[in-house]
C-alpha cells in the first residue's frame, strides 16, 4: 500500500509516495491466527477481536489468502482504522498489522 509522505519540505515535490517499511514493526497486543482460513473469515475473526485490545493498540493478523492481503488494508479504511503495514512470514502468507483507532 501507497501512502503520502507527510511534512514534505518546500524544495521536494508536492506528491511524494513511500512504502509501509518492514523493518518498522510493532509488538502486537494481539495475533490472530487466520492461517488456512479463507476470505471473509480473517477479517470477521479482526472485527470480532479488535474491541478486545486498547485504542491506539496493534493487532496482527496472520493471513495466507491472497484477498486479506488487500481486503484487510481496505477495511482499515472503511472502518477508519490504520493499515501498520504487512510482511510476507516465513511460513507462507502475511502478518498484516492494523491499529485500532476507536
Amino acid at each position: 500500500m501507497w501512502r503520502r509522505r507527510s511534512g514534505a519540505s518546500k524544495s521536494e515535490p508536492e506528491e511524494q509516495w513511500s512504502e509501509p517499511r518492514a523493518e518498522a514493526r510493532e509488538p502486537a497486543a494481539l495475533t490472530i491466527d487466520a492461517l488456512g482460513r479463507k476470505c471473509p473469515i480473517p477479517i470477521i475473526m479482526l472485527a470480532d477481536q479488535i474491541n478486545q485490545v486498547p485504542m491506539g493498540a496493534v493487532v496482527e493478523v496472520l493471513a495466507d489468502d491472497p484477498a486479506a492481503f488487500t481486503d484487510i488494508p481496505a477495511w482499515c479504511r472503511l472502518k477508519s482504522h490504520a493499515h501498520v503495514g504487512s510482511v510476507e512470514i516465513p511460513q507462507g502468507g502475511w502478518s498484516i498489522q492494523v491499529r485500532r483507532n476507536y
